[in-house]
């Protein structure tokens, strides 16, 4: 009876020693490679638009309308919000070679964001690098993002397999990027 008890105290000892080894070795790798999904941020808007209606949120991917410059006739200046097109379920028709992406011009390069079916990747383009600005995945896509120092990778992903990436590389020449 002892020696059963003595070899059932072994397993147990054992198999213990075992599952949490496993664990901490799965936990440390999933760790290093999981992330929290980017969390939408509530906007309240409490502006009406022209036709005395409430007003659409715009899109978080889009960047609000500068502020109206201040005249000496006026003290407070007064920003609108314009609506936006309801959202689409279907996915677009628009090849994503075909479409082009919008530019802002900065000091030390320019801001070009990229549309895809999956989501927008804004990138600041130097003359021999580049920088990733902001990546946004669109409805039911997931995204994942890899930076090297000659080249940035963004990833939109779905559940049921399909993949858009956005490559910018540059090493030995000025950024070039590829929408595959």
């Amino acid at each position: 009876m002892r020696r059963g008890l003595t070899h059932a105290l072994a397993w147990l000892l054992a198999t213990g020693a075992a599952v949490t080894l496993s664990w901490w070795g799965v936990h440390t790798v999933m760790a290093g490679t999981a992330y929290d999904p980017p969390r939408a941020v509530p906007i309240s808007v409490s502006a009406r638009d022209g036709s005395g209606g409430a007003a659409a949120l715009s899109s978080s991917t889009r960047r609000p309308a500068p502020p109206p410059s201040p005249t000496p006739s006026s003290s407070t200046p007064r920003t609108s919000v314009k609506p936006s097109a309801p959202p689409s379920r279907r996915p677009s028709r628009t090849p994503v070679s075909s479409r082009s992406p919008s530019y802002s011009t900065t000091p030390s390069g320019t801001v070009k964001s990229y549309p895809t079916d999956g989501g927008r990747v804004v990138l600041k383009l130097g003359t021999d690098s580049a920088e990733l600005v902001s990546a946004t995945p669109a409805a039911g896509w997931s995204m994942q993002v890899w930076k090297q120092p000659a080249w940035i990778r963004v990833d939109f992903t779905t559940d049921d397999g399909r993949t858009v990436s956005v490559f910018c590389t540059w090493n030995d020449h000025p950024p070039m990027v590829e929408i595959d």
